[in-house]
């Protein structure tokens, strides 16, 4: 089968390489899927720049990538729920990737089946962020059944892929949604339900407080270069910043936090994948309440040209451009604020 692998740490798109190789086989409880769609996220380069060694990859070459749609071609031993022409949805093990292929091996506990309503681009898009979004969501203490409080949040990065979930969750969680983004995305973040927005350019936007003097509930942070002794006075008395990117110095706060028992508290997120998750998360999607918002899209044969896009924005922003259907688009420069940028791969021969 074709594959996109690389063999040493370094080289970003220029050290890619499109191979020929083996398909892989479905082993007990795995099935083998022939790849629609895949999904570059910002860990993938991260990985390949050696940021996560020595713990990714577990070897070289590798065949970076772990959200995928598909169809399955083959079912290991032990498969019960899923027959060969099922359409999916997964999440591959992170330590092995493979999306990047013309087949990869997925395990049966982070697929799910995708109904005719959810294209393989809106479901490739899901597993890393929207689970991260809906995640953050829960840990500060929105609930998807009706029962949740009224909470006041503010998500920054909000026109960026973890972001663009974010708002649109946060508000079928009947949230107050505050956002921050670039001027030119205003009116899109708005559109999928932010209740108010703020350009982060503008002196107003600097500060994140809420136009309508909100105290935040919960803070979905999905940039870097923000402190947080700038998120303290905004927060509630018990309030809760949910980092998504979190370094070193986020987890001693975070640390501190917990052992003084303080109330307003910066919490890091790391992604537990899960079944259950991105079962609920397709079905949205299935019943028009979510929506996967593309950047561009790339013929298997350009990958390594997505990988590029996604090499120039070592630091990402949350200025996005649109044009059409490419909305997530490109950050002019590593300012202050860094986002999920997601590229979808179609896999059309």
């Amino acid at each position: 089968m074709r594959a996109v692998q690389y063999d040493a740490y370094g080289g970003g798109a220029a050290g890619l390489k499109h191979v020929e190789v083996p398909i892989p086989s479905a082993k007990k409880n795995e099935l083998l899927l022939k790849l629609d769609a895949a999904t570059i996220n910002p860990v993938d380069w991260k990985i390949q720049k050696g940021v996560l060694r020595p713990l990714l990859p577990l070897k070289l070459p590798f065949i970076p990538g772990t959200d995928v749609a598909g169809v399955v071609a083959h079912v290991g031993p032990g498969v019960k729920d899923f027959m060969v022409g099922d359409q999916v949805v997964a999440m591959l093990n992170s330590l092995y990737g493979g999306a990047f292929a013309e087949y990869a091996v997925a395990s049966v506990n982070l697929t799910v089946k995708r109904p005719p309503e959810v294209s393989a681009a809106e479901g490739a898009g899901l597993p890393v962020a929207a689970g991260t979004a809906l995640q953050a969501l829960r840990s500060i203490g929105a609930k998807f059944d009706g029962t949740g409080e009224p909470l006041n949040v503010l998500i920054t990065a909000a026109s960026g892929g973890v972001g663009l979930y974010a708002v649109q969750l946060a508000k079928l969680a009947n949230l107050h949604v505050t956002a921050t983004c670039g001027a030119r995305n205003v009116e899109l973040v708005k559109s999928l339900g932010a209740d108010e927005v703020l350009d982060y350019r503008t002196p107003e936007g600097a500060t994140m407080r809420s136009p309508s003097g909100r105290k935040y509930d919960g803070v979905v942070h999905c940039t870097v270069g923000v402190s947080w002794a700038s998120f303290e006075p905004l927060m509630s008395a018990a309030g809760r910043v949910i980092d998504i990117t979190p370094n070193f110095s986020s987890m001693l706060t975070s640390a501190l936090h917990m052992v003084t028992l303080r109330k307003k508290r910066l919490v890091p997120l790391l992604l537990s994948p899960n079944k259950a998750d991105l079962e609920f998360l397709v079905g949205l999607v299935k019943e028009v309440k979510l929506k996967t918002v593309v950047d561009s899209s790339f013929p298997f044969k350009r990958l390594d040209a997505g990988m590029a896009e996604e090499h120039r924005r070592p630091c990402h922003r949350q200025d996005r451009r649109r044009d059409e259907s490419l909305i997530m688009g490109m950050p002019r420069d590593c300012h202050r604020e860094r986002i999920l940028f997601v590229l979808f791969i179609s896999l059309v021969k």
